[in-house]
């Protein structure tokens, strides 16, 4: 079966970059079996496309503001993100995507890494760069998004 990697978010506001950089160095150098898709700030186009793969897992990555440290990666309980309010930047909720695929998709896993600085043209600052690096190394063992702490 396949798992999918959706990377969210927009390179050209700062650290809200996190999810486009993963998904370019997993492009560049694969890391596990995931099949990469770059959902940028509008991840509910994705959607018909993660459909038709029917993946066993999907993993989301985005910069989510959860009033932690910078760089902090958490897991978040998908049914979650509605409820506790988490601050993206994008276009619809994530959990309209999560709920449009909860008949297509068997586990669904959320990772928020918590931004410092999201900003038009502003450059992705060191922690979070650094929290990306770390959950690409921790890409290639399949199991391993799911033992994030838990937000």
């Amino acid at each position: 079966m396949t798992d999918v990697l959706l990377c969210v978010g927009n390179s050209m506001m700062g650290d809200d970059g996190a999810g486009p950089l993963l998904a370019d160095m997993c492009r560049q150098q694969p890391r596990g079996n995931w099949r990469v898709i770059d959902g940028g700030s509008a991840p509910e186009n994705d959607i018909v496309a993660i459909r038709e793969l029917r993946p066993a897992r999907l993993l989301i990555v985005d910069a989510t503001d959860m009033g932690l440290n910078p760089g902090e990666i958490r897991l978040i309980d998908p049914q979650d993100i509605a409820e506790q309010f988490l601050m993206t930047t994008h276009n619809m909720p994530l959990s309209y995507l999560v709920d449009q695929l909860r008949e297509d998709v068997q586990q669904v896993w959320f990772l928020g890494i918590q931004p410092d600085i999201v900003g038009f043209s502003y450059p992705m600052t060191p922690a979070i760069r650094n929290a990306v690096v770390t959950l690409y190394a921790s890409l290639e063992d399949r199991d391993a998004p799911g033992r994030f702490p838990a937000l």
